[in-house]
């Protein structure tokens, strides 16, 4: 695991305003979760994530009582959504099939690079598309009735390469880039072609 502490001098990530921070999350992708607290750092796939509210940004994901990742945010009160890339399948697989509780060298054994961003000590996935970094705000009842987690976001960054001026450019770039969307199993979709209700016909 590697873990560059404060790198954020990268050309293309640069900060997206909270206001628009929802539409890294509203095409609905898989992501990837990380958190560390005083003793672990964990990182999990997960598929239920989403937009909740514009402002303050908040957003909801979905966390079982088995993993490890989500003891780690219980504790430090802090997590990380980012969004994977088709390059990144085989370790967003291998990182929501894995359990650190029973594979505690999970994160070196998926090949998981970390860094920070400078104001921060959440650390983040190296070559996603997007990062939301988040504040958890505590509400016993739906984690553990729902495992339901709700986090404000504080912060928010994306590759500029696949998103810019708040819109994602996915029908500019390679396939590598384009986000995944979990079905079952191992079979996961990418985001498909850009349509507009303005272009089309009746």
């Amino acid at each position: 695991m590697n873990l560059n502490i404060g790198t954020i001098l990268k050309t293309h990530i640069h900060p997206v305003p909270l206001e628009k921070s929802y539409r890294l999350l509203n095409h609905g992708p898989t992501v990837l979760v990380s958190a560390q607290d005083q003793t672990h750092t964990g990182v999990m796939t997960a598929a239920w994530a989403c937009a909740l509210e514009f402002n303050p940004a908040k957003v909801t994901v979905v966390l079982d009582k088995s993993t490890k990742t989500r003891e780690i945010i219980e504790n430090s009160g802090y997590f990380a959504l980012q969004v994977p890339t088709l390059k990144q399948l085989k370790l967003v697989y291998a990182l929501g099939m894995m359990s650190q509780r029973d594979a505690p060298e999970k994160l070196r054994q998926c090949g998981v690079e970390l860094f920070q961003f400078n104001h921060s000590d959440i650390p983040v996935v190296e070559g996603c598309a997007a990062w939301l970094l988040c504040k958890l705000i505590p509400e016993p009842h739906n984690q553990q009735a729902h495992d339901l987690f709700i986090g404000e976001v504080i912060a928010a960054y994306a590759d500029d390469r696949v998103f810019r001026n708040g819109h994602w450019y996915y029908h500019e770039v390679e396939d590598e880039w384009k986000s995944l969307h979990h079905v079952a199993g191992g079979h996961f979709y990418t985001i498909g072609n850009p349509v507009s209700v303005d272009e089309t016909p009746d």
